[in-house]
């Protein structure tokens, strides 16, 4: 049964929880597809996933195991999942409040860990320790990470920074949006080279390309659910802000907004 869970401290991404559920872009099919496929997902074994957001990983793949659980250490977010997991019938899926410096033996063994536009946050050294103890002998670690707006590659993603940029306070940018809180990654090496020395060492890299599109809405909304929180800081210039990014986008892209997108996938097994 799919469970509600219990409200407590909130964290990096408090207050964006109702956005990201609504308008971070979900994965694509061919990705899902490949997993399933290639890991032989027979509705057998469990799945975690790790900084689970709204779900946007847990679910489609819930249906491909026996059980999911979704940790996120975000309460707001974790409501949503529930709320989605709700919505699309999925009731093998537990979620589980804790970030990954609560990863434990007592959440049990899986075949399948994916974090999804979530490893940069964490100690990954920590992470794939203890993994190393909850992963079955066979299991695999799955890291899905696109750059969805945050580097601009067109004329109309940069215009979007750019705005954003002048509406917010001089010590913060897009790019290193909180002062202190810095990613928790110690080291600043690419996920790759963390992996391959650690106990899941066996690293494959796959990237698929593919178009995007977005709405104008859908563009606010994004820039509503990063950690950034955007929505908070700009107070009361809040409509201001959205009638400029609403009259520039559609001055530049009249017919419609397309992300190209690069979604790197890095699968990692023991050797």
């Amino acid at each position: 049964m799919t469970d509600s869970p219990k409200r407590s401290n909130s964290g990096l991404f408090e207050g964006t929880a109702w956005h990201y559920a609504r308008y971070r872009p979900d994965y694509p099919q061919s990705f899902f597809d490949d997993l399933i496929e290639r890991f032989h997902l027979d509705r057998t074994g469990r799945l975690l996933d790790l900084g689970c957001g709204t779900g946007q990983l847990a679910i489609p793949l819930a249906a491909h195991v026996a059980e999911a659980v979704g940790m996120d250490p975000e309460p707001e977010m974790l409501v949503e999942a529930a709320r989605r997991a709700q919505a699309a019938e999925t009731t093998n899926v537990h979620w589980e409040q804790g970030g990954s410096t609560d990863l434990s033996g007592e959440l049990g063994q899986f075949r399948m860990v994916t974090m999804g536009r979530s490893f940069h946050w964490m100690d990954r050294e920590q992470v794939l320790d203890a993994l190393d103890v909850m992963v079955e002998r066979n299991g695999v670690i799955v890291l899905a990470n696109d750059s969805c707006l945050v580097r601009p590659t067109t004329a109309w993603q940069q215009s979007v920074e750019d705005i954003q940029r002048r509406y917010l306070p001089p010590e913060l940018t897009p790019a290193d949006p909180l002062p202190g809180r810095l990613n928790r990654a110690v080291d600043h090496h690419p996920h790759e080279q963390v992996l391959a020395r650690s106990p899941f060492s066996q690293v494959n890299r796959l990237v698929y390309e593919f178009d995007r599109p977005w709405t104008t809405e859908q563009v606010i909304g994004y820039l509503y659910s990063t950690s950034l929180r955007l929505r908070r800081l700009l107070g009361n210039r809040r409509s201001e802000f959205e009638h400029e990014v609403t009259e520039t986008l559609q001055a530049i892209e009249p017919d419609g907004l397309i992300e190209p997108v690069k979604l790197e996938v890095l699968t990692a097994t023991r050797r």
